[in-house]
């Protein structure tokens, strides 16, 4: 094509027409039918020419259609982020409860200050769990924020007749691209130019093999079936082209699926059901009681804001105001547990999800494989010769390679792409390894890639075989006769060097060279060159045959060049799993977690991979096709995925995994959705927890993800499954340990209450104090605990598995009974012993404000050791090691250390209304607190002798 001709101005560049008034943002004005145009009409109907843009028509472009950018998803505002803090069910009781009480403080005759303290304290509560709770979740999505696009930066147009490099932002409908292989494609385009050019659609099809392009009109069908167009977010792999641009931005196939992820709403975690079940129960329980504690003591002749602020007391005792802190701040140390595995958590939330999956529904290429072609095996009419390796470093060897040498020259000659070493400039952006360092890779088609790998492993020198037998012409592969030849000058002549699918080839092939044997291809031969095919294609490898001819001269006709050619062999490669990923497998099969596959990739190809992985071992496998799956109803979908059976799903669209994804979740199943390509996006958004690829994954991926691996290994699903049930576990363990001094502080009050004691045992600032300074920094050590040795070998629990189990429920009544009785046995033993009748005392009583000290000081003692007892469900502390937790202990430490400064510090005293206690009063309450560690321990050893195998809850 003669790039100087002109079309559309007189000046040779774009026409100068208006666009129509409902032109598309994003879209050129193009017709429908624009694959079906001849090149030269690709011009006119996109208002552009051969000679590209003029530089003053494309600024008037992207003004109109705006840049060449997927839209960024919708984030809150900071101040919103910030006020959500505050709408946690937990948050807005104690708000209601701190406005009430500045009322009642300015009701009060005479007003009584210690009721102001507690109004601002209850306030100073609230802002404190909201500002760790904003810090930790604002850290974390601006670290997710920090993943770079895979969407190219820059690109090579033609601008006023000349080639330019310009940013992908900047391009707009009508641009002429120039493409090469290893360039990323910046936008969807129609290709008006091509030699030998392919393309690797994989991030949008889920196909990793090289598909070829034409400039041809094409017949119209489906957008992405179109062989003469290219789209945004996919590579040139081979040969060279122009294409005009005709879509940008969020008008892209790209951005297509951009939409429909975007239209996914977001599920609920179970964990978020479940706190959020938790909250209104223990706030409704709050409330009630308060108001049976108010209607109570009513009568007793008290005023009434007297009697509401005791009532007030209740209910703070029974909020654990510092639970949605700890909970964050336990979430985040996840998070960051899991970044040092190489999993970024996108939302804090996403951790316990993980943990709790019961399916995951894994991609195949770039998920539990490399993306890398890799040749496995060579045959030459014998055994085969195994290769080992993997990827594109040369490292490795072929076994026996003498016999093959000839056959790897051939097929080594026979390939267009470039082997390139670390550092070497060039290639796509997704060619750093999962550390960021650069690594082997291909420039070209991948297939040719690992043919010029294999010929290394063998110890050859293909540049010296190249100088030795020079390409003097070249028949490009097409898929109609599936077959490349090129030929080249030798020092007797000429030969054509042939490779294709073996199907076509060996057809053609009228001898045989292999096993030291030269001569005619016979019936016996064809038969053991079909078995031998056959035996490759059934490990789901994709089977080259290679074949030569010596010819006598330089321009051969092409049927001449492919006819009466010379076998020399097969050659089987795969895309490699990643090695780490059959552990990783094996890992979540123990842990009873369903692995399914859903691929767009063909069914063989897609059950060998998986059967390599381990997620096949049966010999009949379940698999169904997308056409299939469009055949069923919901009640058939229903019924296959209950089936007991391994599946694999292939040749899916990203609506069929939204299906599954959505049929799984209605069997009330926890659903993962791995994904690296555009076309995973829906699916990941839509699943219960999203996890894409951080380092070859689409921007579309990533951004609907709520997990992204930074190192695209399955193996770090495993990992975070383990870390996320960790997670849960120390949940469960800070809830024991949070609700059950609740009960200590609450029952005292109780009992003070109907046994006629006109004033609490333990003042609502009192139980805020405890809140703060005892329990919430030992909640955060628990939630620091490592997961416990037998994490992944327990089933996961159910969606409908309460967070408070009856276990969970058992446990905190246990050690909450026992906190309960014997920080009431002190306090009323105190006041007994006095003498002191109840209806004398007073709040500046010497002896009620020792008794209130020693309450309080109970249940902060009783807490350090109930720590402890909660750090394993059933293996003793001896075991699992006292201070193997030093963070536990020294939180607990920090509260002992509080309460005595609270005692004997005269401003705190004159806060709390406290009195200091002497060595006795210590030593009683310090045997007292041991209690629950003991009793918890011989509760253990119970367990462990009643079921010796049992599995912790």
């Amino acid at each position: 094509m003669d790039p100087s001709a002109p079309v559309g101005g007189k000046d040779g560049t774009a026409g100068g027409r208006d666009e129509p008034a409902d032109a598309v943002p994003g879209r050129g004005p193009r017709p429908a039918e624009v694959p079906e145009l001849a090149p030269g009409e690709v011009f006119a109907a996109l208002d552009t020419s051969p000679r590209g843009l003029s530089a003053a028509r494309a600024r008037d472009l992207l003004e109109r259609y705006g840049p060449n950018e997927l839209p960024r998803a919708r984030r809150r505002p900071v101040w919103r982020q910030l006020a959500a803090q505050f709408t946690d069910l937990f948050a807005v009781v104690l708000i209601v409860a701190s406005g009430i009480t500045f009322l009642a403080y300015g009701l009060q005759e005479p007003r009584d200050v210690g009721t102001l303290q507690l109004a601002v304290a209850i306030l100073g509560v609230v802002l404190l769990n909201a500002g760790i709770g904003f810090a930790q979740e604002y850290s974390a999505e601006r670290t997710a924020q920090a993943l770079e696009a895979m969407v190219p930066h820059t690109c090579r147009v033609l601008r006023d007749g000349e080639r330019l490099e310009v940013s992908t932002r900047d391009l707009v409908p009508g641009d002429v691209v120039v493409l090469e292989a290893g360039d990323a494609v910046p936008a969807d385009c129609r290709v008006v130019e091509a030699h030998e050019l392919s393309v690797n659609n994989a991030p949008l099809t889920g196909e990793s093999n090289a598909v070829g392009r034409t400039a041809d009109p094409v017949a119209a069908g489906a957008p992405l079936d179109a062989r003469n167009c290219v789209f945004m977010g996919t590579d040139a792999v081979a040969g060279s082209g122009r294409a005009v641009v005709h879509a940008t931005g969020a008008e892209t196939e790209f951005g297509r699926i951009y939409r429909l992820a975007e239209a996914a709403p977001r599920q609920k975690t179970p964990l978020q059901i479940q706190v959020a079940s938790m909250a209104r129960r223990v706030a409704g329980a709050a409330l009630a009681i308060g108001a049976v504690v108010f209607a109570v003591r009513l009568p007793t002749g008290q005023s009434v804001v007297t009697s509401f602020v005791f009532a007030l007391g209740v209910m703070v005792a029974m909020v654990p105001e510092g639970l949605p802190a700890t909970l964050s701040v336990s979430l985040a140390i996840g998070v960051r547990r899991m970044a040092r595995r190489h999993a970024l958590i996108k939302q804090l939330l996403a951790v316990e999800a993980l943990g709790s999956t019961t399916v995951v529904c894994t991609d195949k290429t770039g998920t539990l494989t490399q993306a890398e072609m890799t040749v496995t095996q060579v045959w030459a009419g014998g055994p085969p010769h195994p290769v080992d390796g993997v990827g594109y470093a040369p490292s490795g060897e072929v076994a026996d390679a003498t016999p093959v040498r000839e056959l790897l020259r051939v097929a080594g000659l026979c390939c267009n792409a470039r082997l390139l070493p670390p550092g070497s400039p060039g290639g796509p952006e997704r060619s750093r390894g999962p550390e960021g360092r650069e690594r082997w890779r291909v420039l070209g088609d991948t297939t040719e890639g690992a043919l010029l790998v294999v010929v290394a492993k063998a110890g050859m020198d293909l540049g010296a075989e190249e100088e030795a037998a020079p390409r003097v012409t070249e028949f490009p592969f097409d898929s109609d006769r599936k077959l490349m030849t090129t030929v080249h000058r030798t020092g007797t002549g000429y030969q054509a060097c042939v490779k294709g699918a073996p199907g076509e080839l060996v057809g053609r092939c009228t001898g045989v060279e292999w096993e030291g044997r030269r001569g005619p291809l016979t019936g016996e031969d064809r038969a053991a060159v079909a078995a031998a095919g056959d035996a490759l294609a059934a490990q789901g490898l994709r089977v080259l045959a290679v074949a030569r001819r010596e010819l006598d001269s330089a321009r051969p006709a092409q049927d001449e060049a492919e006819s009466g050619l010379t076998l020399l062999g097969l050659v089987g490669m795969l895309d490699p799993p990643r090695p780490e990923v059959t552990d990783a497998v094996a890992a979540c099969r123990r842990a009873g977690i369903r692995i399914v596959m859903v691929t767009g990739d063909h069914p063989l190809t897609g059950e060998a991979v998986a059967r390599r992985v381990g997620i096949v071992r049966r010999p009949d496998p379940v698999v169904v096709t997308g056409a299939r799956l469009d055949a069923m109803n919901d009640e058939a979908l229903d019924a296959l995925l209950a089936e007991p059976s391994e599946l694999l799903l292939c040749r899916v669209s990203p609506e069929h995994k939204m299906r599954v994804v959505t049929a799984f979740q209605r069997r009330g199943e926890v659903v993962a959705v791995t994904g690296d390509g555009a076309n995973d996006a829906p699916a990941l958004k839509h699943a219960d927890i999203g996890v894409a690829m951080g380092a070859s994954g689409t921007d579309v991926a990533r951004e609907a993800a709520a997990m992204v691996l930074l190192d695209d290994s399955f193996a770090s699903i495993a990992t975070a499954v383990r870390l996320g049930r960790a997670v849960y576990q120390n949940i469960r363990k800070f809830l024991v340990y949070l609700f059950s001094h609740n009960i200590g502080e609450l029952v005292p009050i109780l009992a003070a209450t109907f046994a006629g004691f006109p004033l609490v045992p333990i003042s609502a600032v009192q139980i805020l104090a405890i809140d703060l300074g005892s329990d919430v920094l030992p909640a955060l050590a628990l939630g620091a605990e490592p997961p416990e040795p037998d994490v992944m070998d327990r089933p996961p629990r159910s969606r409908r598995e309460r967070l408070f189990s009856a276990a969970v429920v058992g446990r905190i009544l246990f050690l909450g009974g026992i906190q309960a009785v014997c920080v009431s046995a002190v306090f009323f033993w105190h006041i007994g012993s006095s003498g002191i009748p109840f209806d004398e005392f007073t709040k500046d009583t010497p002896v009620y404000r020792e008794a209130i000290t020693m309450v309080q000081a109970g249940i902060v003692l009783s807490q350090f050791f109930n720590a402890l007892a909660v750090r394993t469900d059933r293996q003793s502390i001896l075991k699992a090691g006292i201070l193997s937790n030093p963070a536990l202990l020294a939180a607990g430490g920090f509260g002992v250390a509080l309460m005595v400064a609270i005692s004997y510090a005269p401003p705190l005293q004159a806060v709390f209304h406290t009195a200091p206690l002497d060595a006795v009063d210590w030593a009683v309450l310090a045997g007292l607190g041991t209690l629950p560690l003991l009793a918890d321990e011989a509760r253990k050893a119970w367990l462990r002798r009643a079921d010796p195998k049992g599995v912790p809850r």
